[in-house]
């Protein structure tokens, strides 16, 4: 379903595409009507796995490492897509600790355009 930086990630559990515009400068003019400048309309997707391993949750906390990266994912607006993103903030509670190994649930990240 979704590709960082063409190679397939685990399916999340929850999967929230964003479309936002972004403004330069609103205003209102005398008559009281807005005055838009819409620069750009971009990407947001918010993102969160169920259960995860450490190797697994090591390999989608890496695809995202770099400053931007390229993600394929599925858009309200245009179907599959390719856009250049960055990663938000990234939590990931554990829930189990066995044997030594532990267990992740409900890592939670963000994606936002460039």
């Amino acid at each position: 379903m979704i590709k960082i930086n063409g190679v397939d990630i685990a399916t999340p559990k929850t999967y929230e595409a964003t479309v936002t515009d972004l403004d330069g400068e609103t205003n209102r003019n005398a008559n009281g009507e807005m005055i838009r400048d819409r620069i750009a309309v971009k990407r947001k997707l918010n993102l969160e796995w169920g259960p995860l391993t450490q190797a697994e949750i090591q390999t989608l906390l890496s695809a995202v490492s770099s400053v931007f990266f390229t993600v394929t994912f599925p858009d309200p607006m245009s179907g599959m897509v390719t856009k250049t993103m960055y990663v938000g903030d990234r939590t990931a509670p554990a829930y189990s600790f066995i044997n030594g190994e532990i267990k992740w649930q409900g890592l939670k990240m963000n994606f936002i355009e460039k």
